[in-house]
């Protein structure tokens, strides 16, 4: 294999990792989201329409971030620790919606994105430590998180 092609290759399996975490946790939790029309929701709950293509871009660009991440130029150990916090937050990411969705736990659901986003910011600060830009990518994820702590506390609120 070409090197050309083997950089192709390893950019893409980094975009699908995410992507494929997200699309088994859909798959999950598919039967569940009329749960979800069944909730009380805040006046700021966006459209369901939107969640699936904002979890789309955010799983390109963690995708993205990861690839610069595992080909950057720095210490092996670095880098090592650097994606075992990335696999780590994508557990959790991966956990959320079967919490949420599948089992209804709207509390520990809360308790485990608010783990989760603590994870995030740790991955983006280590890939900060090994490249800015990839940390950059993240900062959406981070947002979006953040947005979506905040609406699964206030669905647990109104709902409890």
């Amino acid at each position: 294999m070409t090197r050309s092609i083997k950089k192709i290759s390893c950019f893409i399996i980094s975009i699908l990792i995410p992507l494929s975490i997200g699309f088994l946790s859909s798959i999950l939790t598919k039967n569940s989201f009329d749960y979800y029309q069944t909730l009380i929701k805040p006046f700021f709950s966006p459209p369901g329409w939107i969640f699936a293509p904002v979890w789309t871009i955010l799983y390109i660009l963690m995708g993205i971030a990861s690839y610069r991440i595992a080909k950057s130029d720095n210490s092996t150990i670095l880098i090592k620790n650097a994606l075992f916090f990335y696999v780590l937050q994508l557990i959790l990411n991966f956990l959320w919606p079967i919490l949420f969705f599948r089992f209804n736990l709207t509390f520990i659901a809360f308790i485990e994105i608010i783990i989760l986003l603590v994870f995030i910011i740790i991955t983006t600060l280590k890939f900060y430590n090994l490249d800015k830009f990839s940390a950059y990518l993240m900062i959406p994820y981070i947002l979006w998180v953040s947005f979506a702590s905040l609406l699964n506390f206030s669905i647990w609120f109104l709902n409890k």
